[in-house]
Order: structure tokens, then C-alpha cells, then sequence
């Protein structure tokens, strides 16, 4: 402890890095702490923090807006990957931790830092995604993680602590969620969600939108348009990443679109549950699958789905952001896009997601093949040769093995 002199924080100004500044100060004697928070969206969390910061014990605080690179080099990404883990979660907090950990080695290098330090818990993935992302840009940088080896043992002693300190906090101990919010969504655990037998009272924690029963009995329609994959205009009107998302998410969360309730498999061996609110991303993922239904041939848009999409989701989940593999997936990605331009209308309407209409200037759909009406371009006759080769390992294996008659 005595060769720190100099300590970089991941800060967020919630329960766990409040308190973690002055532990700092009385674990490291003598040491600097200064505090960095990442802006990828939180919106209102941040106001305030520079304040809190210097007046708990840090030396100063940077506030980096990384929202624009977290949707272009985090988000779109995955999106366009059409990655989800275990079937429902988007990801929200995964994809954020690598670009935060990047940025934060970037100033623990500039300022000349002993040490990062994180608020992450020794039960949860973060660590894992924070740590990860750390030694991929500073290998031999020390990290410290209070919660390894302080003697807080839970929530309600971090609230303790917070008191024993004169600690402000936005939370009490009964609204003590473990939140995480960002441009992308809004996780919600602990306290009675613990129990998967609870059901949650969701007038009480959404705060991106409101319940499916609570929704307009009107539909809402809306057009996206995209560009090799890329989301780049709402209703006709081109926007930026950042304001198209902030878009979807005013629409999707009033219309009841993309509350999640899942028990997942969290990377350490446990399962948790947690309740996700991620309005625009589930609209995205909606509407960029329904244009690839349109735009990729069918072994591209299977391999892609079944192999791809799940392997890409586990190295998001897994916090393997920075390492070759994920790189070779987005390369493949990228080339799976080219021609995934177009335009999706859907209708939202009391937290469902109903396909309208989709159009493409790639369209592998052809009308005049598919029809069921007279045709001058298929020979339906073709289709009984097709049928005996296909069928031909069938028929051998029936024959040779006795499972049928004659």
C-alpha cells in the first residue's frame, strides 16, 4: 500500500464509489484519488457529481462524454450483430464497462497513476468486464477492488458507512436497488427482486417508460430507415446515433416496449435476475431483424443467427470486448451488411412490436418466384428431383437398416 501514491476511481457518484473515495483516503495514507465518470447517457446522475467528488476526498474529477463512441464503436456493433444473451438480454451494461475501463486507463496513464481502483463487486460480471478491459491496455496496472477485501458486507453496510461519513446519497434503504443506467437502458436488482417469485411493482421502479397496462390504447407507427445495418433516420428524419436512440427510447418506453424480467447466468457461476428497461434497443433489434429477413440469403442469415449471434452475445456478457476473437466477428458482421439498406415500419402498441411494412433496395424477395398464382419462371416439376437427393441419405439409411417394408 505504500508504493500508491496515486489512484485513478471509476466514479458513478451511486452507493459503492461514494463511499469507496474516502475508504481510499483511509486504506492508501497519503494517497491521491482522482475520480473519473464516464458520460455514456445517464443523463441527471451526473449533475451534482464534481462536488460530491472533491468534498468526499478526491483530488478532481473528470467527467468524459463518451456517448457518440460508445453508440458507434459499442452499440452498432453489437446491433448489427443481432446479439442477445440467452435469448433476452441486450446487453446494456456489458458493452458499456469496456468503453469506461478504456478511457479510464487513458487518464490513469496520462495523470502517472499507481493504481485503478473499481466499485465492482466480487459476485458480479463488471469486475470481470472492468478488469479485462484494463489489462488489455495497461497490462501491469495495479487494480484495487474494495469489495474484495473490505469488510462491508452488504448494501445496508455501505449505507452505514455513508452515514458514519456524512456521505450524501440519492437512495434510502428502501429504494436501495442496484441500478445502472446508460443511453441504452436501465438494469434494476436486489431487494425483493431477488426472489424470482416477486412479482415486480413496476409502477414503482420504471423510470424509462411505463407498464404495457399503462400505454396508450392508441398505436404509435414509426419508419426506420438504415444504411448497411446502421440505423440513420426516424420518420424520415436523418439523426445521429445519440439522438435517434434518445428518440426510441421516449417512444418505445411510452408505449410499454422492452421490459425485461429474466433469471440469467451470470460469468462467476450464479444466477441472478434482474428487470431490464431497454425501450429503443428492443425497437432496433426489431426492426434490423426484420430487414435482414429481407436482405441476407438464407445460409448467411441461419449461420449468422445460430452461431454468430450467440457467441458474439457471451464475449459482450463475458467482458472479452478487447480480443481478437470478438474483432474476426465484427469483421464478418460488416461484411453480413452491406446490402442491409432499407426502410421498417412498425406499429408499437402496449409493449408489443408489430412488423407494417419493410422495403429494401437489395430485396432478395421476389414476388413473381413466390407467388402462389400462375408463374412463368418455376417448373414445379423441378422440385421432385430435388426432393429424391435430398431424401436419398433418408431412403438409404430406411433400406439398409430395415425400418421399413419391400
Amino acid at each position: 500500500m505504500d508504493s500508491i501514491k496515486k489512484i485513478v476511481l471509476a466514479y458513478s457518484g451511486g452507493l459503492d464509489t461514494s463511499i469507496i473515495i474516502p475508504w481510499l483516503k483511509e486504506n492508501y495514507p497519503g494517497c491521491e484519488v482522482i475520480a473519473v465518470a464516464a458520460d455514456v447517457g445517464q443523463g441527471k446522475e451526473l449533475s451534482g457529481l464534481n462536488e460530491k467528488a472533491i468534498k468526499t476526498g478526491a483530488s478532481k474529477l473528470y467527467i468524459e462524454d463518451l456517448k457518440q463512441e460508445f453508440v458507434e464503436d459499442f452499440i452498432f456493433p453489437t446491433l448489427k450483430a443481432g446479439a442477445v444473451y440467452e435469448n433476452q438480454y441486450l446487453l446494456g451494461t456489458s458493452f458499456a464497462r469496456p468503453i469506461i475501463a478504456k478511457r479510464i486507463v487513458e487518464i490513469a496513464v496520462a495523470e502517472g497513476a499507481d493504481a485503478i481502483a473499481h466499485g465492482c463487486t466480487g459476485k458480479g460480471n463488471d469486475q470481470v468486464r472492468f478488469e479485462l478491459a484494463i489489462k488489455a491496455f495497461a497490462p501491469n496496472m495495479k487494480i484495487i477492488a474494495p469489495w474484495r477485501v473490505w469488510d462491508l458486507k452488504s448494501r445496508e453496510d455501505e449505507i452505514d458507512y455513508a452515514e458514519a461519513h456524512d456521505i450524501p446519497l440519492n437512495i434510502n434503504r428502501e429504494t436501495n436497488y442496484s441500478k445502472d443506467k446508460n443511453l441504452w437502458h436501465l438494469s434494476h436488482e436486489g431487494l425483493d427482486l431477488e426472489n424470482p417469485a416477486n412479482e415486480p411493482d413496476y409502477d414503482a421502479i420504471l423510470e424509462l417508460g411505463v407498464s404495457p397496462e399503462k400505454a396508450p390504447d392508441k398505436a404509435t407507427y414509426i419508419t426506420l430507415s438504415f444504411e448497411k445495418g446502421i440505423p440513420i433516420a426516424l420518420d424520415g428524419v436523418q439523426m445521429d446515433g445519440v439522438k435517434l436512440i434518445e428518440k426510441l427510447n421516449e417512444l418505445g418506453g411510452a408505449n410499454g416496449i422492452g421490459i425485461v424480467d429474466m433469471v440469467e447466468n451470470r460469468l462467476v457461476g450464479m444466477k441472478s435476475r434482474g428487470i431490464y428497461e431497454t425501450p429503443g434497443g428492443t425497437i432496433l433489434y426489431k426492426a434490423h431483424q426484420a430487414l435482414e429477413t429481407l436482405t441476407l440469403d438464407r445460409d448467411t442469415q441461419h449461420y449468422k443467427q445460430q452461431t454468430v449471434a450467440g457467441k458474439f452475445s457471451e464475449l459482450v456478457y463475458y467482458g472479452q470486448w478487447f480480443t481478437p476473437l470478438r474483432e474476426a466477428l465484427s469483421s464478418f458482421v460488416d461484411s453480413t451488411q452491406q446490402y442491409v439498406t432499407g426502410d421498417v415500419k412498425l406499429k408499437l402498441y402496449k409493449g408489443n412490436m408489430i412488423l407494417s411494412s419493410v422495403t429494401s433496395p437489395y430485396s432478395l424477395y421476389d414476388e413473381e418466384i413466390a407467388t402462389f398464382d400462375e408463374d412463368e419462371v418455376y417448373d414445379q416439376m423441378d422440385s421432385q428431383g430435388f426432393i429424391n437427393l435430398f431424401g436419398l441419405p433418408i431412403k438409404v439409411q430406411a433400406m439398409k437398416q430395415g425400418n421399413i417394408s419391400g
